[in-house]
């Protein structure tokens, strides 16, 4: 599965709503009748867009945001509505039984805001059902409270282009056949913004926000601010010099991630941008880039994630045995040391200023965000695959690392912050990651590249450091899984990299998220969570079994209770025993995806975009996770993998059992 050039790209993939927003986005910007960015006929791209979409509705007329979740209302309501604009008869069973869903949940006045960003520049609501957010925040000083380096930088990239989309309004009045009305249970809340009223925001914060967007409104009714056109100059100048994903070059690509690379689209159509502009045309390209079109089918990825898969395909390779000797382990750190980041992006608002650039990014290029999580894998890989230019890469991304430590000890995603709560009850927050403070999975993987490198608990970072993660820790001994799915990854992100610093394993605290990580394997010696456990904690540790996940556990296991744990041996002995042949991975039944042999059968959703919002699958975690597992429990037995087949023998694996069994 390498490319030629060294690297891994697995898929990445997403739930409905990044085709029902890509094609109401086509309506909004009128171009659902013109050529799309190949120069191919939308005629003959938009209906496999929504062939895809209709494929993923649930038998309830529902779509959700992963593989038994209960029914999203954004997301039905897009979905039905991007269908009706596509032609479907809104009396077939399949538009129907989606209406009636809708309406069952309140109907689509009920729809978060950024949903209401769609409905209102098709004319569906008002703006004023829509959060203000104006453009004036680009002007805030870094002293004021609320500020846009004091937001996540997901957050960056999405609210500045939608600050001017709520603050010039473009709406495209839509045909009233087109419309729909029949989704609203009321036509009076269908246009009042009250969203921050239902949500757990204190009710003093929210009568104060709600007071606050209702000023705003008023402001922009009577022609905005002395400000405002000094900051939409500003806000429009922000965008197109990030809207390169090498970090210079201003042409598009924001943020190289789908919510924002399409708010730019419509923000600058809105400013007078025309179609042919270079801007433009880069924008289109960068987006339909994402997508993967089969026959009758194309399904839209949220983004591309190739130094994050070929970091963590290296270290999983060097897990197994090889090195820098080995042509894969060559080439793949060679492509990742080529995509060390040398632009200073808005990470060097928050640090010493004489930082030098560093750190490594998740897509191909996106040079104004580099983040934590990557660069600690693609560090780890590098040092662990050897050879100077690779160690010596791997030396700079850990200076960059320690630079972005917290206050209180953890390491964000993106920047060095401070948390600040009320942030979160700010009403365009509902995709519930306004902020990116400190999380113990990366404060974890942090300390596992760390010790790489040579740090132990006597470096007063990785002290704080392990003290930040003890505080982190549930009752029952696991930790919340902020970026994977859920306490199992985040369990097992926060207790390899203390003990791999030096934490003693016989220390109470991870005692007890050894016993916790027992206490959840499944009678067949695998391990699995569902999303669900975001909404439910009693949903801790249990769903269906995949392979990625027993990864996660038995690496736990190994590293709290040593090799020769008989619970590791099970987990082990699980996925040997669940891996596809060559007769399961032709046979559908059991293999729908068609994976190849060597691979594992994993269709539910492990990886974590917004808890409770958006959730994705990486295709690559079910083959990387566990080569990572089985190759420590091999090194652990004194086997070595290098260019020999593994006998099953020298794990002594259990019979071949049935995929899902």
């Amino acid at each position: 599965m390498q490319h030629d050039d060294g690297h891994f790209c697995g898929e990445l993939q997403g739930d409905s709503i990044l085709q029902s927003e890509y094609l109401l986005m086509k309506f909004i910007l009128c171009q659902e009748d013109e050529p799309m960015a190949d120069g191919r006929p939308a005629c003959e791209v938009l209906p496999k867009i929504a062939n895809y979409l209709r494929s993923l509705q649930r038998d309830d007329g529902s779509w959700g945001q992963y593989p038994g979740a209960g029914a999203d209302l954004s997301a039905t309501v897009k979905g039905y509505f991007a269908l009706k604009l596509m032609g479907d008869d809104p009396d077939a069973q399949h538009m129907v039984k989606a209406r009636q869903v809708v309406l069952n949940h309140g109907g689509a006045e009920r729809c978060n805001s950024f949903s209401n960003f769609y409905l209102a520049c098709l004319g569906q609501v008002s703006f004023n059902a829509v959060p203000a957010i104006p453009p004036e925040i680009i002007l805030l000083p870094r002293w004021f409270y609320f500020n846009l380096n004091n937001v996540s930088a997901w957050t960056r990239t999405m609210i500045t282009p939608l600050s001017l989309v709520t603050t010039l309004r473009p709406v495209r009045k839509l045909p009233a056949r087109l419309g729909i009305d029949e989704l609203f249970c009321s036509q009076h809340e269908r246009h009042r913004f009250t969203f921050a009223l239902t949500q757990s925001t204190p009710p003093g914060w929210s009568a104060f926000f709600l007071a606050i967007d209702r000023v705003l409104k008023i402001v922009h009714r009577i022609g905005g601010s002395p400000f405002q056109r000094l900051a939409i100059k500003r806000t429009e100048q922000w965008l197109l010099d990030r809207a390169g994903q090498d970090g210079i070059s201003s042409t598009a690509g924001l943020g190289a991630i789908f919510p924002p690379m399409v708010y730019i689209q419509i923000a600058l159509k809105a400013l007078g941008y025309q179609r042919d502009e270079a801007v433009i045309q880069r924008a289109e390209r960068d987006l339909d880039a994402l997508f993967i079109e089969q026959e009758d089918t194309i399904r839209i990825q949220p983004c591309f994630s190739p130094v994050w898969d070929t970091g963590i395909a290296l270290y999983a390779l060097t897990d197994c045995g090889l090195d820098a000797g080995h042509p894969a382990v060559r080439k793949a750190a060679s492509w990742l040391v080529s995509k060390e980041c040398r632009h200073r992006g808005d990470w060097a608002d928050n640090v010493k200023p004489h930082l030098r650039p560093g750190g490594w990014y998740f897509e191909y290029a996106n040079g104004w965000y580099p983040d934590i999580d990557d660069t600690a894998m693609v560090v780890m890989g590098l040092k662990r695959a050897g050879g100077r230019e690779n160690v010596a890469a791997a030396k700079r991304g850990v200076q960059w690392i320690l630079a972005l430590q917290n206050d209180d000890g953890g390491w964000a995603a993106f920047d060095k912050t401070q948390h600040r709560q009320i942030l979160e009850y700010i009403p365009f927050a509902d995709h519930n990651a306004m902020q990116d403070p400190s999380c113990p999975d990366i404060t974890g993987r942090t300390l596992e590249c760390l010790s790489w490198l040579g740090f132990t608990v006597d470096d007063e970072p990785v002290r704080r450091a392990v003290e930040y993660i003890k505080r982190c820790q549930e009752p029952e001994g696991c930790w919340f899984g902020r970026w994977g799915v859920n306490y199992i990854y985040g369990t097992w992100q926060a207790v390899v990299g203390p003990i791999r610093c030096g934490e003693g394993f016989e220390q109470e605290w991870i005692t007890r998220a050894g016993r916790w990580i027992k206490s959840v394997q499944q009678a067949d010696g695998a391990f699995g969570e569902s999303a669900n456990s975001y909404i439910d904690k009693t949903m801790k540790g249990r769903g269906p079994s995949t392979a990625s996940q027993t990864a996660w556990a038995a690496m736990i296991l190994q590293e709290v209770y040593g090799p020769d744990d008989p619970d590791l041996r099970r987990a082990i002995q699980w996925l040997a025993g669940t891996q596809l042949t060559e007769a399961q991975s032709v046979d559908r039944a059991q293999n729908p995806d068609g994976d190849p042999a060597g691979s594992w059968y994993e269709p539910w959703f492990t990886g974590t975009g917004f808890p409770r919002v958006f959730y994705l699958r990486y295709h690559l975690y079910r083959l990387y996770f566990p080569l990572m597992a089985m190759g420590r429990y091999l090194a652990a037995h004194g086997v070595s993998i290098g260019d020999a087949p593994i006998e099953p023998s020298a794990i002594k694996m259990m019979p071949k059992v049935a995929v899902g069994a």
